[in-house]
């Protein structure tokens, strides 16, 4: 299984992401700006080939993710693989923009986000995103859960585990 950008906590907000230190992917550092603990959000430029200027990625929801994982292992335990070893692009086909997932999280949460825009960053790749048909022809799978959704559960991860310390 080969994912992209899993974001996002499982609904009962028992189960998120908890980096250790700064974050180094978006949505912890968006969180955690918006939580407070982050002065603000850099946004590593605006003057890429891409609709809005910012880099695109593909982002897929933590639980999407699991029941990919769930359906793989059952396709080996009943021995449906049709070689040794199969490999799955996971993620929802499209990708967004860091502009756009931040008017995601204002859009799913109510909350202003306090960002900046800042220069590239070396080796930043423009766009990609996956490319999950075969994962979705072979397994039956897909993602189901939408940006706002898995940003509002990232959401309340981050200030659940904040009510916690």
């Amino acid at each position: 299984m080969r994912y992209f950008n899993p974001i996002g906590a499982h609904p009962s907000v028992l189960i998120g992401e908890l980096p250790r230190g700064v974050p180094e992917n978006l949505v912890p550092f968006i969180t955690q700006t918006a939580y407070g603990l982050r002065d603000e959000l850099k946004v590593f430029g605006n003057d890429y080939d891409t609709p809005d200027g910012s880099c695109i990625r593909d982002y897929l929801h933590v639980v999407d993710l699991a029941k990919a994982h769930v359906v793989g292992v059952k396709r080996l335990i009943e021995n449906k693989n049709k070689s040794a070893y199969e490999v799955y692009n996971l993620g929802t086909g499209k990708g967004v923009s860091v502009l756009e997932i931040i008017n995601s999280f204002e859009h799913a949460t109510g909350i202003k986000l306090k960002y900046r825009i800042t220069g590239r960053r070396a080796g930043d790749i423009e766009k990609i995103w996956a490319d999950p048909s075969l994962a979705n022809k072979e397994l039956g799978w897909k993602t189901l859960s939408s940006l706002d959704e898995s940003i509002r559960t990232a959401w309340e991860w981050e200030k659940t585990i904040r009510k916690k310390n």
